[in-house]
């Protein structure tokens, strides 16, 4: 078969000998991601026809207005999780605490752990701009056999054993990674199928393109400042573009493809950054070193960070290597 007419099935099947645990649980666990991505998408792609735009209502652990598509992702994502009876627990961001879920003979004997960013830009999705969902896979480190606790998902950005992302656009995509590189899967939503359409993706070594909110400018510190004003002075190759979308995968998406670089820094009004670090940032972070990209939190590798609380906020560069360099190198001056 050629391989750019490849299903996600079937380049599964194939790859399962790459993964290092290659018990076909894993595989389950991508196919159940596969199936929860279609059902959201046809929600989203029908959200200007029934009533799931606009605010649920709600506020999420994060203390933002969750939006009625929030909650729908959520739900579907977990529902679909749960039946599969692949995971032994989940969190979620637009939950207060982790999901521990038995297996049917109520002996906790699943592996796996997921970290999900159900709706990723959903604010978007009433101005119908491309949203998406982040998902991230862990081995648990608690015995089998008990249920999880708070130590399972905990883990360090380099325990991930898988990665991955679905962008909601003009087309609909599954991008990610097992750890032997990075593959992007296109539905054709005549048939329901997803097929590979982006074999072994890679961000360019420089790129430019700058992605970073700067209506934020003001409170951003002096380094990431420099940065920007490094980004738009007219010198060989530069100035740089700036392109920002306000959904961390559109903008990934995008930046891994043209070359770029993602900045979501800490200020003087997020003190800690914004974007969460098991959530979002590690897993962008695997898929980006995955693609020959860096992920940083201005200082040191995203991935080496121990984490020491489900919602927890950190600074978050991202994208091709040279840039982030550039830009760890003005933080690092800045503060000399």
């Amino acid at each position: 078969m050629d391989k750019k007419h490849k299903t996600l099935g079937e380049f599964i099947i194939e790859n399962q000998s790459s993964f290092q645990y290659s018990s076909g649980e894993l595989s389950k666990l991508i196919n159940a991601i596969r199936l929860a991505a279609k059902v959201v998408n046809h929600e989203v792609n029908k959200a200007g026809l029934i009533d799931i735009l606009g605010a649920a209502g709600d506020t999420n652990i994060q203390g933002e207005d969750q939006q009625k598509l929030d909650v729908l992702a959520n739900e579907k994502f977990i529902q679909t999780l749960k039946n599969r009876e692949i995971v032994c627990g989940i969190a979620s961001e637009e939950e207060d605490d982790f999901i521990s879920i038995n297996s049917q003979d109520e002996q906790h004997q699943n592996k796996y752990i997921v970290l999900i960013d159900p709706l990723d830009g959903s604010s978007n999705i009433d101005v119908n701009v491309s949203v998406g969902t982040i998902f991230s896979i862990y081995r648990r480190v608690t015995p089998v056999g008990t249920p999880v606790t708070i130590e399972d998902f905990l883990q360090p950005g380099d325990n991930q054993v898988a990665a991955g992302y679905i962008v909601y656009g003009t087309s609909t995509m599954l991008v990610y990674t097992t750890g032997d590189g990075v593959n992007g899967f296109t539905l054709n939503p005549a048939i329901g199928t997803f097929y590979l359409s982006h074999p072994n993706m890679q961000f360019p070594e420089t790129g430019k393109i700058y992605s970073v909110n700067e209506g934020n400018y003001i409170h951003f510190p002096q380094g990431v400042k420099d940065y920007i004003k490094y980004c738009q002075q007219e010198e060989g190759d530069r100035p740089y573009t700036s392109r920002y979308i306000g959904s961390l995968v559109s903008d990934f998406h995008r930046n891994m493809i043209k070359g770029g670089i993602y900045m979501y820094p800490k200020s003087s009004k997020a003190s800690e950054g914004k974007l969460r670090l098991l959530y979002e940032c590690n897993p962008m972070a695997f898929l980006a070193e995955q693609a020959n990209g860096k992920a940083s939190d201005g200082k040191g590798r995203i991935m080496e960070l121990k984490p020491t609380e489900l919602h927890q906020r950190v600074p978050f560069f991202c994208g091709s290597t040279k840039m982030v360099e550039k830009a760890e190198e003005f933080i690092a001056n800045a503060l000399k």
